[in-house]
């Protein structure tokens, strides 16, 4: 790992794992991309530089070449109004109202470690390059971020913009970065979805124009995700060059794909630029949210594993990333809002003796909550229901050698709640207009202190007072009506990101206030699921869908940008709650296996066939557990183009594997399936047990292995691969 600059030919050379990322200085001061891709010698590679381009195109105040117009010019930052026409990575505006900047490089720092983004998530570590830019006839400042790691094949990206003079700037744009590419010859994909349809991967070829994905709803939510793929013509899971730009943000924002008029393409994004405007008084700064970009010539599986190590080893925390998780049973398709005591100690008894180690109570335990439409932000336990208080319960649990767990939805407020009585004002909204409801709940306006000051207070005090080993942190509804009574009216569209600083702040304040607590996130499934909520939940809910079937989808995408580790996935009741459709409870197990397994069904109907199923099930998770939470994943087979869902995950030392085949639908006839397994040490020697094979890596990966089925849909098979 090293961050080189050529004082001759005013080029930086960042280096780090198995790539070359090179930009210089050009004649007119401004950061030309020249390479970013397989690894190169430090030398000058500005033969790559070609003009094309006979058009009477713009250039830079005071220059009469255009060559060095900035519209053909591979860009670091993007501006718009001094002839660079494409997607500007941000837009100042001055007093006087014009929306002019021309930058230039000014100096630059090289630090030996990447500094904290103040109020946000973000890798830790990575030597790391600041470029100073600054407006040649105006006061804006500009400080490009770039951070390399010598252990996983990532650049992380961001920008600092800062107002270096004494009047106001106005900032309706902000991105994070903008990232060129030689040519159009890729093709783009995104991860569109929504509700128990989550991370969708649509693939298409680079435009001549821009492809926009976004979010406007002031979460990275489940209709899209901040993640965004560039890859070669070419690229397979196993082969060619992909790149992957994820989004450390967990609000409004937006990532776009613009294959340029003279024949380059550029992705830029960050804070989503619609409905924002950021006032920058005299010597203020705005930090926006970090990118980070993988690179891989081994397909785009290499760039998945790549981008993995980096979560797991630079961003989610070490206290909880590679332990054993709890495997929990949760009561919410078990008994919904109507429980008790009695039914809770039931389901309590029935797991004992399956490995089950964590009751998790969810929504209905707090407040007057009879249904949802009752009781959110009334944080304290409602003894009606739960008769001698929450600690009956939780001391039960304990006694069984068991942890408990709380659902909190910290975020929320309904209108029927002692909270909204006595402050109405804490729920978004427009004074005077009446707001939109959803889920028959609002949103309580984390932009202001007051408000979170309240949240926290309430959170913690039940951590405080009673023996929570767990936590789940769910969040229902998107923000509407967005408007803070605490923010003047002509800051109202600094909103969606103070909403993101506000949320990250109780983050911090409960998350990392209480270490000893297991925290996972969910967001009606999985509507945020985004690395800045990684940095503070070591897993989060995949999606409110658990059928089986529909998850070998949702975590086929998921997995393109997020570790197995990450994904929580249950066995729940068939028929399944969501689709109805019923598949066999050990493909329902298979498939929660390849992630944070738990159970979410009514156990106390188990029959002795049931319950001895789950401890097998339980005890094989334990076998795998480490290769899920560390290993490495090659995706197989792709459901959503085959009748199969094939995935493979290898242990670091490449001794241990697992390989999980499921089959959607029978065929009349049957069917023969080879699958040549990947990841192993062509090298070594493997026994699959449940075959009674022993042969090598070699073989396993060049000729395959062969499986079969019973005449029966939604079946699979769990193998496990060992080092003979």
């Amino acid at each position: 790992m090293s961050i080189i600059f050529n004082e001759q030919n005013k080029t930086f050379y960042l280096n780090g794992k198995g790539y070359s990322y090179i930009f210089r200085i050009n004649a007119v001061g401004y950061p030309e991309h020249l390479h970013f891709g397989a690894a190169v010698p430090c030398e000058d590679v500005s033969f790559v530089r070609s003009f094309g381009s006979r058009s009477q195109i713009a250039t830079p105040a005071g220059v009469d070449n255009p060559n060095l117009s900035y519209n053909n010019t591979l860009p670091e930052i993007a501006f718009f109004g001094t002839s660079d026409y494409r997607e500007p990575t941000f837009l100042v505006e001055s007093e006087r109202g014009d929306r002019l900047c021309d930058l230039e490089y000014v100096g630059h720092d090289i630090l030996n470690e990447k500094p904290r983004i103040n109020g946000m998530p973000s890798l830790d570590g990575g030597e790391t390059l600041v470029v100073h830019l600054k407006d040649k006839f105006g006061d804006m400042q500009v400080d490009l971020y770039y951070s390399v790691y010598d252990d996983v094949s990532v650049i992380s990206r961001r920008i600092v913009y800062k107002n270096g003079g004494n009047t106001t700037l106005k900032l309706h744009r902000a991105y994070s970065f903008t990232l060129g590419f030689g040519g159009v010859d890729y093709d783009v994909v995104t991860f569109p979805g929504n509700w128990m349809a989550e991370r969708t991967p649509e693939r298409r070829p680079m435009p001549h124009g821009v492809i926009s994905s976004d979010s406007k709803r002031y979460s990275s939510s489940a209709t899209q995700n901040p993640f965004i793929m560039v890859t070669s013509k070419d690229a397979t899971e196993q082969f060619g060059e992909a790149y992957g730009i994820s989004l450390i943000y967990s609000s409004s924002f937006v990532l776009k794909a613009e294959g340029t008029s003279n024949g380059d393409s550029i992705v830029t994004g960050g804070i989503n630029d619609f409905d924002f405007c950021w006032t920058l008084g005299a010597g203020e700064i705005l930090e926006t949210p970090e990118a980070v970009i993988a690179y891989s010539n081994e397909g785009i599986g290499g760039m998945s594993r790549t981008l993995h190590d980096t979560f797991r080893e630079h961003l989610i925390n070490k206290r909880f990333v590679k332990q054993p998780r709890p495997i929990v049973i949760n009561n919410w398709e078990a008994t919904y809002f109507n429980f008790d005591n009695e039914k809770l100690c039931a389901i309590v008894d029935s797991v004992e003796g399956t490995g089950i180690d964590t009751l998790v109570l969810d929504d209905g335990w707090f407040g007057e909550r009879k249904n949802d439409r009752f009781a959110l932000g009334d944080w304290y336990v409602n003894e009606q229901k739960l008769v001698g208080g929450i600690d009956v319960i939780i001391e039960h649990t304990h006694a069984k050698g068991m942890k408990f767990g709380l659902w909190f939805e910290p975020e929320m407020i309904n209108e029927d709640s002692d909270l909204y009585r006595a402050h109405p004002d804490y729920a978004i909204g427009v004074p005077g207009r009446p707001r939109s409801y959803s889920r028959h709940q609002y949103c309580l306006d984390l932009t202001r202190k007051d408000v979170r000051d309240c949240v926290v207070e309430m959170i913690n005090k039940m951590l405080r007072e009673h023996k929570i080993d767990y936590v789940k942190w769910d969040y229902n509804r998107n923000v509407t009506d967005a408007f803070s009574v605490g923010t003047d009216p002509e800051r109202q569209s600094e909103f969606a990101h103070r909403y993101a600083l506000g949320l990250y702040d109780i983050c911090e304040r409960i998350i990392n206030g209480n270490p000893h607590v297991f925290f996972e996130g969910c967001a009606g499934g999985g509507g945020r699921y985004d690395p800045a909520m990684l940095y503070y939940f070591p897993q989060i809910w995949t999606s409110d869908c658990s059928d089986a079937d529909t998850r070998t989808k949702i975590q086929y995408g998921t997995s393109m940008m997020y570790p197995l580790s990450t994904m929580s996935c249950h066995v729940s009741a068939v028929p399944n709650h969501q689709t109805h459709r019923v598949t066999p409870m050990s493909s329902r197990a298979n498939i929660a296996h390849l992630g944070a397994t738990g159970y979410e069904l009514d156990t106390t109907k188990f029959t002795d066939e049931d319950k001895a199923a789950v401890k097998a099930q339980v005890e094989e998770y334990k076998q795998i557990q480490d290769i899920v939470l560390e290993g490495d994943l090659y995706r197989i087979e792709n459901p959503y183009v085959s009748n199969y869902f094939t995935e493979m995950v290898v242990s670091k030392d490449k001794s241990r594997a697992i390989l999980c085949v499921y089959r959607r639908e029978a065929p009349a006839n049957g069917d023969t399936k080879r699958i040549r397994l990947q990841g192993l040490d062509k090298d070594k020697t493997y026994r699959i047990e449940k075959l009674g094979i022993v042969a090598s890596g070699a073989s396993l990966m060049n000729v395959g292995m062969g499986v079969n089925y019973r005449l029966e849909d939604y079946t699979s098979d769990m193998y496990i691969i060992t080092e003979a």
